[in-house]
């Protein structure tokens, strides 16, 4: 056959042309349009384009670490639009070191990276009683293949060492720091005159014919919000838990293995004496390493009890040397495989021959066995069906996600043929609006869910949403039964809203106007003030005051005191300060000076490194092509009010 295909080419090309392209065009193209968002463009660093897919991945990467940390974290904080933002951020900031690591030249050495994995405690929990590595436990708890979690774990380390150097360099002069802190610190006496808006309000009495003119002018803020009767069916762990059922037999082999498990959990305390030598150094300096650990083995068992003192004269492991050689007690899986099967095959008090791993030469000495209580089959019992239900829970989860996702996509005009396939409940919901309801719970006050609901296609064509990620192990899916577009309120209902916000903008006009004509009243003639009690003002004392009115006491020119400043407050009103002294910064203990001279060296590196890192991103190009989130609302509010 193949014989075939190399001498009629053409002819076979031909047959495939035929096959492949009517298949994309029937079945490839709701996929392509599927998955076009996938490559859309968010960012762009050093030439390179970053994707929404790669975005994506960055974000639910962070929700997983921050979810396995915080379990009980609410879901609508971590995929808010500010923290997905975030990411990307932080994936820009990634993609900015690297590129700047690469163009140094940075490199991160083997032995480092060993010497990591060696410390690294949560890696050492994916190593097996064999000592070989656990890549299907790594991957499915991480998400992440082994080599891309080093290749990751490489681009973080050269990307601290592109930081490092303005980072671990930060320097501040003792003159500096107190010439900025004492400005920061300072404190004014000063007499504050408010004149606020709700005072003036209450004096605005307006007519049915300005109430009518201001609401033709503003409609925007009298609309009733568009609103959708919805119908959407979850699919979670729970639901799939309580369609499975365990028997004995099940329950013995999974005692049995747990049985296994627990005897691979027997933890032992040893000291060593290690002689440090990394498998990449070459020979000759191996053999000498070695030879010295035979000659400290001859002492050790001269005189047994001269351990401990040989190992902090002569151990090059500085984390345990000063404490004897003392490694505490450790798990079978902590070690590299050659430490812990000399560890485990010996008994309290013995003292191993020289043992060779990839850092150097070892002798160790065993001080202690700490072995796990077995409970009996019948202890166990409740314990291990609700473990073995979750085990098989989350595996079927996997598998009814993957159904979910494809029937709600492939059959978009109603949610009742998986619910029915699934043994789901279709729920109902009704007034729903962009905005999670005030007390809403669960999926209904999941932003992503609602925005996905009251996207243009679910709204114009009722189809299904795609299958949403709303939780740990959560899917759902939703689509409008029923929908009610935004509509400006009749005046008649809205007309006591109308007056309000009527009085509020005339009172602030009010207040400003009367707090413009006092200043200039006062300043032309100071003993007319009539000013409130001083108080003494700074920024960690600010008693309460607007934070305009603080920023204008501690800006205000002091040359000259007492000065009356006039500030603004937007909808606020109005507000009048009279600075009349000005308090040095209180003399500080020498050690709580040098503390803040440290605070201060702090947050100048950090300025550094700020600067710095912006530096490297007009250097490298780097640029988010979407908006923050914030500047997506105030488009929003705009195109509203322009509507």
């Amino acid at each position: 056959m193949f014989d075939f295909i190399r001498k009629h080419t053409k002819v076979t090309m031909g047959l495939l042309f035929l096959l492949i392209v009517p298949s994309f065009v029937l079945f490839g193209l709701g996929d392509y349009s599927r998955n076009r968002q996938s490559s859309t463009v968010v960012a762009r660093v050093d030439g390179q384009d970053i994707v929404q897919s790669e975005w994506d991945l960055a974000h639910q990467n962070e929700v997983r670490q921050i979810r396995a940390s915080m379990p009980t974290i609410d879901a609508k904080l971590l995929d808010s639009p500010e923290a997905r933002y975030g990411a990307l951020e932080r994936l820009v900031r990634d993609r900015v070191l690297a590129a700047a690591a690469a163009k140094s030249k940075l490199v991160v050495p083997d032995q480092k990276l060993q010497r990591l994995y060696a410390e690294d405690k949560a890696i050492a929990a994916f190593r097996l009683a064999d000592g070989k590595f656990d890549r299907a436990g790594f991957l499915s708890q991480t998400g992440l293949t082994p080599e891309a979690y080093e290749a990751g774990l490489r681009a973080d380390l050269a990307g601290r060492q592109v930081m490092l150097g303005i980072a671990g360099t930060g320097f501040s002069s003792r003159s500096a720091a107190d010439a900025a802190l004492n400005a920061f610190f300072e404190k004014r006496e000063v007499q504050v005159a408010l004149f606020n808006t709700a005072d003036h309000a209450a004096k605005v009495n307006p007519s049915d014919a300005e109430l009518a003119e201001f609401y033709k002018g503003n409609q925007a803020l009298f609309q009733a919000p568009e609103q959708a009767s919805i119908e959407y069916v979850l699919l979670d762990l729970e639901a799939v838990k309580k369609s499975i059922t365990v028997n004995d037999q099940e329950l013995k082999t999974y005692y049995e293995q747990y049985t296994q498990q627990l005897a691979g959990n027997e933890e032992r305390r040893a000291s060593h004496i290690l002689i440090e030598s990394p498998a990449s150094a070459p020979a000759a300096d191996r053999q000498k390493a070695k030879a010295k650990a035979e000659q400290l083995l001859a002492a050790v068992k001269k005189t047994p009890d001269s351990f401990a003192e040989l190992a902090r004269k002569n151990s090059q492991d500085t984390g345990s040397a000063l404490a004897g050689g003392d490694l505490d007690f450790f798990a079978r899986k902590a070690m590299v495989k050659p430490f812990a099967d000399a560890v485990f095959s010996m008994k309290t008090g013995d003292i191993s021959e020289v043992v060779e791993t990839e850092f150097g030469y070892h002798i160790i000495k065993l001080t202690d066995v700490k072995r796990p209580k077995q409970r009996s089959y019948e202890e166990m019992k409740p314990t291990l069906e609700t473990e073995l239900k979750q085990q098989q829970a989350q595996k079927k989860f996997a598998e009814a996600a993957e159904t979910f996702t494809n029937a709600v996509y492939e059959q978009p005009d109603s949610l009742r043929p998986i619910a029915e396939r699934l043994k789901l409940e279709v729920k109902t919901a009704g007034k729903l609006t962009r905005n999670p309801a005030a007390g809403a719970t669960g999926v209904l006050a999941d932003p992503k869910f609602l925005n996905a609901l009251f996207a243009p296609d679910a709204v114009e064509k009722k189809r299904n949403t795609e299958a949403l990620e709303v939780g740990s192990s959560q899917l759902v899916s939703g689509r409008i039964t029923d929908y009610t577009p935004a509509r400006v309120l009749p005046l008649a209902e809205v007309k006591d809203r109308v007056r309000e916000h009527l009085q509020q903008q005339r009172g602030a006009e009010l207040a400003r106007k009367d707090g413009a004509e006092k200043l200039a009243a006062w300043k032309a003639n100071p003993a007319a003030a009539t000013l409130p009690a001083a108080v003494v003002v700074s920024r960690d004392q600010t008693q309460r005051l607007p934070e305009p009115v603080v920023n204008a006491t501690l800006s205000a020119d002091a040359s000259a005191l007492p000065a009356l400043v006039g500030v603004e407050l937007a909808t606020q009103g109005y507000a009048i300060v009279k600075v009349l002294k000005v308090l040095p910064r209180e003399a500080q203990a020498p050690a709580a000076a040098q503390q803040a001279q440290a605070q201060y060296t702090q947050w100048w590196t950090s300025a550094e490194s700020l600067a710095y890192y912006n530096a490297l991103k007009e250097r490298f190009r780097a640029e988010i092509k979407v908006p923050k989130p914030a500047e997506q609302k105030v488009g929003a509010e705009s195109g509203a009010r322009s509507g």
